[in-house]
């Protein structure tokens, strides 16, 4: 069974960047390969998911 795609959205809390991803949800986690924003702040985010079909 593949994992499920969702479309997701980072704002930082910090800068206020916005980052929109497309990821799998597999087990429970999300995978976008996202690190931290582009201010090097890797804790203080907002994260939204939204399904894509």
């Amino acid at each position: 069974m593949e994992a499920a795609r969702i479309k997701v959205t980072i704002r930082c809390n910090m800068c206020g960047e916005k980052f929109v991803l497309r990821g799998r949800r597999d087990k429970g986690m999300i995978d976008t390969g996202f690190k931290q924003c582009i201010c090097n702040n890797a804790n203080d985010l907002d994260i939204e998911e939204h399904s894509v079909f």
